[in-house]
């Protein structure tokens, strides 16, 4: 059994099957799941678990190259936005694009992690880097 770091063994299994360049949909609960990639739901209840926890616990496990929002976020949900400003707004690694463009995006995303996040646009798509 694992002791540490992420220890739901569908996701475990699914992050342990990316490479670089695979895209990663972090969502909240009403964001449209998209037919044809790999999807770990872990909404449990509202806002549980929060779209913090699981972008915080997946970048403790994910080289991560880049990553996008929507654009609403800002103006929808200043928490979330702070959030990912936090993690990827210094160095340019976040773009930001339209909420229907995301959702476009999200179709070639490898992974979706549904969150049970309820705030409205707390979505981000993680670009999957390498470590060396």
């Amino acid at each position: 059994m694992k002791k540490a770091g992420i220890l739901n063994r569908h996701l475990s299994g699914a992050l342990a099957e990316l490479g670089h360049g695979d895209g990663v949909l972090v969502c909240d609960a009403g964001m449209p799941i998209p037919d044809g990639p790999r999807v770990v739901d872990l909404a449990f209840r509202a806002g549980v678990p929060s779209f913090a926890e699981v972008v915080d616990g997946l970048l403790a496990e994910l080289v991560v190259e880049g990553a996008t929002a929507a654009t609403e976020v800002r103006d929808a949900n200043p928490t979330a936005a702070t959030l990912l400003d936090g993690y990827f707004g210094e160095g340019g690694a976040l773009e930001f694009v339209s909420h229907e463009r995301l959702k476009e995006l999200s179709a070639r995303a490898r992974l979706v992690v549904r969150t049970g996040e309820a705030r409205p646009y707390a979505n981000v798509l993680l670009r999957c880097g390498v470590f060396f």
